[in-house]
């Protein structure tokens, strides 16, 4: 079977253009793979979910009857510290969980009207 000439620089340029594109879409278009796409999504989720429950953690501090004592504690404390300190609290204990949950000590303490922190 005769194939006309121009066939093989076609299928060639086919082939890098596919390549290049692909390149191109991954690095610069913004193309993601599936588990990229669902680490992004899961991340995203995971914010709104800890956003969500800030003002459960704010409410949970303003209705502790040892609030004073422990926001001075957290106020001495520094950096992961400071997490800890309300965590411990049990201010950053979401609702139907046994364990607090760091993100939501981080996102409650930026929160938190501690003074001049």
């Amino acid at each position: 079977m005769n194939f006309p000439v121009w066939t093989k620089p076609g299928i060639y340029g086919a082939i890098v253009g596919g390549v290049i594109v692909s390149i191109v879409g991954f690095s610069a278009g913004g193309w993601v793979t599936g588990s990229k796409a669902n680490e992004m999504a899961r991340s995203m989720a995971d914010d709104q979910v800890i956003a969500a429950l800030v003002p459960v953690c704010h409410n949970s501090a303003a209705a502790d009857p040892d609030r004073e004592a422990k926001t001075a504690t957290i106020m001495q404390s520094v950096g992961y510290s400071r997490y800890k300190a309300v965590m411990e609290a049990g201010w950053a204990t979401p609702p139907g969980s046994d364990s607090p949950d760091v993100n939501l000590a981080r996102a409650c303490v930026e929160g938190l009207d501690l003074g001049a922190s």
